[in-house]
């Protein structure tokens, strides 16, 4: 079985037979690893975020970060469920999420306007994760990868301009 360098195929290559190659299966899943990372990331600032936010706006965001993490929840399992379904395991520890994710979580004590800030680029940064694994997915003509990713940058794109909102 081929080993992707994040990723490790794990189903026998000739036990698979939805259309796509066991090295594009390997491609994409290395690709929504990424996605997942950042995902799950942004899940972990947007619950923090949640529970920690103070001041003036404290009820609207403290809702408004309650309805986007709850949705991110339900986007770490559609993506990972993906990922099993070419049959790649998804890394699934803090540990892989760090080293796979294309941005940090702040460690420090933020203010509201900062949280919002990050959260912005948190939402653009997996934008353009997902972004990246459309061309992987296209070549492969695996539609199921397509449509979860066009749906994932729909979202994220709608919740930076919502957060950008709250900078002006």
């Amino acid at each position: 079985m081929a080993k992707k360098k994040d990723v490790v195929a794990v189903d026998a290559g000739d036990s698979i037979h939805i259309g796509i190659s066991e090295n594009d299966r390997a491609a994409i899943a290395e690709a929504l690893a990424k996605l997942l990372a950042d995902s799950y990331s942004l899940f972990l600032m947007t619950h923090n975020f949640h529970w920690n936010v103070t001041g003036p706006q404290f009820n609207s965001l403290h809702m408004m970060f309650e309805t986007q993490y709850t949705e991110l929840f339900t986007a770490v399992d559609e993506v990972a469920e993906r990922m099993r379904a070419l049959g790649v395991l998804a890394p699934a520890s803090f540990k892989k999420f760090t080293e796979l994710a294309s941005f940090s979580i702040p460690e420090e004590t933020q203010t509201a306007g900062e949280m919002i800030a990050h959260l912005v680029k948190g939402q653009e940064a997996v934008v353009r994760t997902a972004r990246a694994v459309f061309p992987i997915a296209e070549a492969a003509n695996d539609q199921p990868t397509i449509d979860l990713i066009t749906r994932r940058m729909e979202l994220h794109e709608k919740n930076a301009w919502m957060l950008r909102a709250l900078l002006a």
